[in-house]
This record gives structure tokens, C-alpha cells and sequence, in this order.
């Protein structure tokens, strides 16, 4: 079973608050919530104010369910790094006297797995996933690349935790370049500071940091160091709750990782490179809740306008 992060006193006191006054709902399971209606009218407004942000770019919408052919996730190393963040898919495939006995234990709230099987599924770990798949399919990118929009998905991730902030089911908003090495760096990086630019138009304290992915292991602190020596990640901070600030939005520079892995070349026969950024709705919304409090109709009129029009 996953290890089970307590809460710090104000991260409880938040997540009671959000509770009562309904813009979350509790599921029984940590870190997994539904969503009342002023909270998702915040996040769905967030989402079209990134998207505002990036249609001077032209990105090419492309939209996937939050689940992934395993075969990729296999493929991609991602149980090599991340083994403790993974979720499969297992469905039932047995007689009917087997489905009989996995009723029983079910309703006696027993151990059925036994009559589960690992379906050719699994729960989407990261957004971008699929895109690289579908662009390797077209064949060689055409001149200058491509920037693709694949959405504010679902995407699933194993920390249970009584942080409200950290969820296990969460929705990510990502946009992703392949190109020349040189194109997707200066992307990359041209978007780290615009992001910071429309978190702090929201009246958000946003800072920006270089960072790590939480690999796996002590091979995965090592990969953790040369991650963070080559700045290849980045994230956005801002304080919620808890004794550190959190990070709401991050940009990894894959290098040649995806594009090597799936046939990716660019337009002069070379192995394109790539970058993904993601903002984390959810933890948006808590962020801006936190700061101007938890009914969104007496924000600051500018943060209003930024989002509401």
C-alpha cells in the first residue's frame, strides 16, 4: 500500500474549509474529490485563460482519455523512474463461479484481487504521454516543428495524502514542442516567464525554481541531480498550505528522450527534441482560493476581469 503523507494542522484546517463551504467533496479516499460548482467554474476559466495565452502560437488541439496503452508506459521507462506513482487498469475475466466469490469478498469488504487480471491499460501518468505516439505517426515534423495542445485531462497519480493540494487524480493543462533542439529550449523557457506573468496577474506570490521529477529509489536521487544540474526542470511555486510553497506549474525539457524513443525526426532528418509545460488546475484554484479567499464572487475585481471577462 502506498505510504499515507499526513496533513500539517493548516493543511487540514484548508481542506475542512473547502469541505463546508462545498467546493470540495469527499470521496472517503485521500486525494481523490469531487468538485463543486464554483470551484470547477474557476478551474474551467483558468484552463481558458491559458488558452487565450497560447493562441498566438496557433497549437494543434489534440484531445486522449486519461487512460494509456500499457505497451507505452512500458516503453516510455516510466516503472524504471516512477514505480510508486504508476496505476494499471485490472479488470475481472473469470467463470461465473469465480465472479460469484469475488461478489462475496467484495461485499465483505475482503481482499478480491485474486480474480483480477492486468488489462492492456493503465491510468494516465502525465498528459503529454500520448502525444509523442501520435506526432511519431505523421512522419517526419515539417519545418520549424510543431507545438501541440493536448488539453487539462485527468491524470493519475499514486500519493495519498491528506494535503489537499496533493492530489491522486488531478487535472493537468500542458502544451508540448517538438522542434530543433535550440527551438524547443527557447520555448521552454519563453513560456517559464510568461507563466509567471499570468500567475501573478491572477494576484498570485508565484516564484519559479529549478527542480526535480520524485524518482524512484537511490538511482532515482542520482537522476534527480543530474536533472536538476542540467536544469532540464523548472517549476512555479506558490504558497498554500503546509510548510512549504507548492508547486502549481513546471516545464521539462525532455532533450532527445521522446523523440528517439518513437522515430521522431525533424524536417532536416534529424532527432527532434522536446518540452512539455503543465499547470495544475487543481492546485490553481486552491492557490487563488487561499488568496482571495473561498468565495470567488468577492475577488479582486482585477482578477475578476482576468478571468471572467
Amino acid at each position: 500500500m502506498a505510504e499515507y503523507r499526513e496533513a500539517t494542522p493548516d493543511q487540514a484546517q484548508l481542506l475542512d474549509d473547502l469541505v463546508a463551504a462545498g467546493l470540495l467533496i469527499p470521496s472517503g479516499v485521500p486525494g481523490v474529490y469531487g468538485r463543486g460548482s464554483a470551484f470547477e467554474d474557476v478551474r474551467e476559466r483558468f484552463d481558458a485563460y491559458v488558452s487565450r495565452a497560447a493562441a498566438p502560437e496557433a497549437p494543434e488541439v489534440l484531445r486522449f482519455p486519461p487512460v494509456l496503452p500499457r505497451v507505452q508506459l512500458e516503453r516510455t521507462g516510466y516503472l524504471n523512474s516512477f514505480p510508486h506513482l504508476a496505476g494499471a487498469v485490472f479488470a475481472f475475466e473469470g467463470t461465473e463461479g469465480q465472479a460469484r466469490a469475488q461478489a462475496e469478498r467484495a461485499a465483505a469488504h475482503e481482499d478480491w484481487s485474486e480474480h483480477q487480471h492486468m488489462s492492456d491499460l493503465v491510468l494516465m501518468p502525465a498528459v503529454c504521454y500520448p502525444v509523442y505516439p501520435a506526432v511519431a505517426r505523421r512522419g517526419p515534423l515539417p519545418a520549424g516543428g510543431v507545438t501541440i495542445d493536448p488539453g487539462g485531462s485527468y491524470a493519475f497519480r499514486r500519493e495519498p495524502s491528506g494535503d489537499p493540494a496533493r492530489l491522486q487524480m488531478f487535472h493537468m493543462r500542458e502544451l508540448v514542442r517538438i522542434a530543433e533542439p535550440e527551438t524547443v529550449q527557447a520555448w521552454r523557457d519563453g513560456w517559464r516567464d510568461r507563466a509567471l506573468d499570468l500567475l501573478r496577474g491572477l494576484g498570485l506570490a508565484a516564484e519559479f525554481d529549478v527542480a526535480a521529477d520524485p524518482f524512484f529509489g537511490r538511482s532515482g536521487r542520482m537522476m534527480a541531480a543530474s536533472q536538476r544540474e542540467q536544469a532540464l526542470k523548472f517549476e512555479i511555486l506558490v504558497q498554500i498550505a503546509g510548510p512549504e510553497p507548492t508547486a502549481v506549474a513546471s516545464f521539462n525539457y525532455h532533450q532527445d528522450h521522446f523523440a528517439a524513443l518513437y522515430g521522431i525526426t525533424t524536417a532536416a532528418g534529424d532527432v527532434a527534441h522536446t518540452a512539455c509545460l503543465g499547470f495544475g488546475h487543481e492546485r490553481i484554484v486552491l492557490a487563488l482560493l487561499r488568496t482571495h479567499g473561498l468565495d470567488p464572487a468577492a475577488w479582486p475585481a482585477e482578477v475578476r476581469r482576468e478571468l471572467w471577462g
